[in-house]
């Protein structure tokens, strides 16, 4: 994956590269949290699916999700636009009218920023957050026998876009998902304040499969996860038994959940609220090979690095 093979690289060329590996860096002298996403028109969004107050809000909502996964509070935003010349007076205000909102509602506050032109939308965001826990997160912390929870559901986001790009018609539920992502606010509060330990964290951004892989090569541990347990919207079936899909592959493999995944010890899962928090497997043995079992009714797949790069979702893939 081109993604992978850049990080590597900036890694290697960095004479300090200790910040780079997780979505939210802590800078341990400042006690914050910092995160920074960008979204570029045609590769993560299309005008002819949104609008741009949802793209306002979903530009922001995107931010929290990683600090969430850092279980940092958030509290300010950066904003920097970049802007083909014919786009309306009218487009900026509503983006800023969505970006305003989800800011009310997560209590963050809009620190300024950059514009630009440019030949396509790009929305770029810088999200600082502050840190309340003694304990950090981090992918490389997933240890034995931890157990793996998930937040909301999932294959929803993925399914609302396939049918959005593809004209077909779509619950509510799904497109609803995908254009304005819940917060996770709350469940990462929760997470906090139960911790008694570093724990392992991500947010699903690029997909359930994708989180639990890159978990498990941080942490050098294989993790196996039963897709049966994975909650999941009914209108996804009914979606994709429609349109001759299968639901599972949107579960596994659908992109932009932003729900966050968690290998925690089993103490603590015990003080979570179940309603919440679903537990879909487990942390198995350490292996210098360590990748992803995934079991489906008796039957075992392995995630090896080949489907992995097949798979997943791939930022520079022809047609993203």
């Amino acid at each position: 994956m081109k993604e992978l093979e850049f990080i590597d690289i900036i890694k290697k060329t960095l004479d300090n590269d200790t910040l780079i590996g997780d979505d939210c860096a802590y800078l341990k002298d400042l006690d914050i949290f910092v995160t920074h996403d960008t979204l570029v028109e045609d590769v993560h969004f299309s005008m002819n699916t949104t609008s741009p107050y949802l793209l306002g809000r979903k530009s922001v909502s995107v931010n929290i999700s990683d600090l969430c996964a850092a279980l940092a509070i958030p509290k300010y935003i950066t904003v920097s636009l970049s802007l083909p010349r014919y786009i309306p007076n009218s487009f900026v205000k509503e983006l800023y009218r969505g970006i305003n909102d989800i800011c009310k509602e997560a209590d963050i506050k809009t620190a300024g920023g950059d514009i630009t032109s440019s030949s396509k939308i790009v929305i770029s965001i810088c999200a600082i957050g502050k840190k309340t826990s003694e304990f950090i997160t981090s992918r490389k912390f997933a240890r034995i026998n931890d157990l793996i929870v998930v937040t909301g559901e999932f294959g929803s986001s993925g399914a609302g876009l396939y049918g959005l790009m593809n004209f077909l018609y779509t619950p509510e539920s799904l497109k609803n998902i995908h254009l304005n992502p819940k917060l996770r606010i709350k469940e990462a509060a929760e997470l906090r304040n139960n911790m008694t330990n570093n724990i392992a964290l991500m947010d699903t951004s690029d997909g359930l499969i994708d989180a639990l892989y890159k978990i498990s090569r941080a942490s050098g541990h294989n993790l196996k996860i039963d897709i049966n347990s994975v909650p999941f919207n009914t209108d996804l079936i009914e979606f994709c038994t429609h349109n001759n899909l299968n639901y599972k592959d949107f579960i596994k493999w659908g992109a932009e959940d932003y729900e966050l995944l968690a290998c925690i010890p089993e103490s603590m899962y015990k003080n979570l609220d179940k309603s919440k928090f679903k537990c879909i497997g487990s942390v198995q043995n350490k292996d210098t090979n360590s990748c992803v079992f995934i079991e489906d009714n008796g039957k075992i797949q392995k995630i090896t690095k080949d489907i992995f790069e097949q798979k997943s979702y791939n930022h520079f893939k022809e047609g993203k």
